[in-house]
């Protein structure tokens, strides 16, 4: 586990972060410029913070109080912390597996801590062991660099948007894998993001930063449905993300009945997934509408029952509904809706949602 507190000055805010890093996946996201990639560098030791402490596995890396010099300055090389890159960091010299080597750690006995032929097995890296990072495409130029990291055994392991210089097919490829290093190497990863997608395919446990501050962290879905922080999880995602799982696949219809505490939700799509297969949904406030009453003559398969409990300001002409369906949903209805419906807290609703605007992925 990893704790830390650290201030530093920035040319545009003062980055203050505080918290704690717990096992399995945890995105750090944020908007471009909020603090996210100082605050990587500040942890792996390619910058100093003005003050603050990093502990890691109960180890000191870093400590230092204001005015003082750093009692405890651990070097990149000995913080136990591997990184891979959006831009892969390559040797260019060098073939894949001479890459891959490189980062091997041994330990007090001179036996490799992490086997080279797992990760290669893991990574699908056998074709490619004697090309040179030139000949390589974005996705297996990323699978050679989390090798690499792996096999430094690292005690966290920090991706900084890893896929934002690659496709949708590759970026679902890479998705995948990351899971599998999770699970596999039993390896805690923190995720650099501004992806909302990323984050919601791959999250355990959710950092928000904005203007250098951390707003919240904990668990993804407690995290991402708390109203209040609709506007730094991006007010185009905001809603509600739950758990679920697969009942039943319409292969005539393309369509994947999931079971949930707010009773059962018809997504489109059947491949992906099996009978019994435990999912995550993202119902986004946007994408839900309500009626007074339940309907048989409407394209919108998912219909929710439920009590409104709140109504909040949104943007200029628009209120955040809050709806107790045995989960609790959001819809964002205009004012005018709002008085047409003579909707008020208390009112039993209907919430309507097209199956082709939920998410959902696999967990």
């Amino acid at each position: 586990m990893l704790q830390a507190r650290l201030k530093k000055k920035l040319q545009n805010f003062t980055l203050e972060a505080s918290f704690t890093l717990p096992s399995g996946i945890t995105a750090l996201f944020g908007p471009s410029g909020s603090g996210k990639t100082m605050l990587v560098k500040l942890l792996g030791g390619l910058e100093q913070p003005d003050e603050g402490e990093i502990t890691l596995t109960s180890k000191s890396l870093y400590k230092k109080t204001v005015d003082r010099k750093a009692e405890v300055n651990l070097p990149s090389h000995k913080r136990s912390i591997g990184f891979v890159f959006q831009d892969h960091r390559l040797f260019p010299h060098m073939s894949v597996l001479g890459n891959l080597k490189y980062g091997i750690q041994k330990d007090s006995s001179g036996t490799n801590t992490v086997l080279i032929e797992d990760v290669i097995e893991l990574l699908d890296l056998t074709t490619l062991l004697h090309r040179k990072p030139k000949d390589l495409s974005g996705g297996e130029s990323q699978r050679v660099a989390i090798g690499r990291a792996l096999l430094s055994a690292p005690d966290i392991l920090i991706m900084d948007e890893p896929l934002s210089s690659l496709d949708r097919v590759r970026k679902e490829d890479i998705l995948r894998l990351i899971e599998r290093v999770r699970d596999q190497f039993d390896q805690t990863i923190l995720y650099i993001t501004h992806s909302m997608d990323e984050v919601l395919h791959l999250a355990d446990n959710l950092i928000l930063i904005d203007q250098g501050s951390i707003k919240a962290h904990g668990p993804l879905m407690e995290t991402l449905s708390r109203q209040d922080l609709f506007p730094l999880a991006g007010e185009m995602d905001a809603g509600t993300v739950f758990a679920g799982k697969v009942t039943s696949h319409d292969f005539d219809y393309n369509i994947t009945t999931i079971e949930s505490d707010a009773g059962p939700v018809f997504v489109t799509g059947v491949r992906q997934t099996k009978i019994g297969d435990n999912v995550r949904i993202r119902l986004r406030a946007r994408d839900i509408a309500l009626s007074t009453t339940k309907h048989s003559d409407i394209s919108m398969l998912n219909q929710f029952n439920g009590v409104i409990t709140e109504f909040r300001d949104h943007t200029p002409g628009v209120v955040l509904v809050t709806i107790d369906t045995g989960l609790t949903l959001f819809a964002a209805i205009t004012l005018k809706s709002k008085q047409a419906l003579e909707l008020e807290v208390g009112s039993d609703v209907w919430a309507l949602v097209k199956s082709v605007t939920v998410d959902s992925v696999e967990r």
